[in-house]
C-alpha cells in the first residue's frame, strides 16, 4: 500500500503519543509489567554497585529490553485474542501459549546474561 501523504510532525508526533499511551496503559493494567519494572530496577541496581563494563552495560540492557518488548507484544496479543473472542478457544489458546512461551524464552535469555554478568561480580 502506497502512502501518498507528505511527511508531517504532526502526525509523527501523534504516533509517539499514542505509543506513549500505550506503555501507560501497560503498566496500569498489567501485573507483569510491575514484576518486570522490579525485575529492572534491580539490574540496573546491580549493574551500578557492582561496577560491570559497558559491554556488559549493553548485554544487561539488551537482554531487559528483549523481555519488555516480549511482554508488551504478549500483552497485544493476548488482548487482541480476547477482543476476537471470550469464549474458550482451543486455537485462540495455542496462540495465546506461543506469545506467552515468548516471554518465557525472553526472561530465560536474560536470567542467562544476568548469571554470566553478575556471578563472577560476586
Amino acid at each position: 500500500m502506497k502512502n501518498n501523504q507528505p511527511f508531517s510532525l504532526k502526525a509523527r508526533s501523534k504516533s509517539f503519543r499514542y505509543a506513549f499511551e500505550g506503555i501507560l496503559t501497560f503498566f496500569k493494567e498489567e501485573h507483569n509489567a510491575r514484576i518486570h519494572f522490579v525485575g529492572t530496577c534491580i539490574v540496573i541496581f546491580l549493574a551500578i554497585n557492582l561496577s560491570v563494563s559497558a559491554i556488559e552495560a549493553i548485554a544487561l540492557t539488551l537482554a531487559v529490553g528483549l523481555v519488555w518488548i516480549a511482554e508488551i507484544i504478549n500483552t497485544a496479543i493476548e488482548k487482541m485474542a480476547d477482543f476476537i473472542s471470550t469464549e474458550k478457544n482451543n486455537r485462540i489458546k495455542v496462540i495465546k501459549d506461543l506469545a506467552a512461551a515468548a516471554v518465557l524464552v525472553a526472561a530465560a535469555i536474560a536470567v542467562i546474561v544476568g548469571c554470566f554478568v553478575f556471578i563472577p561480580k560476586l
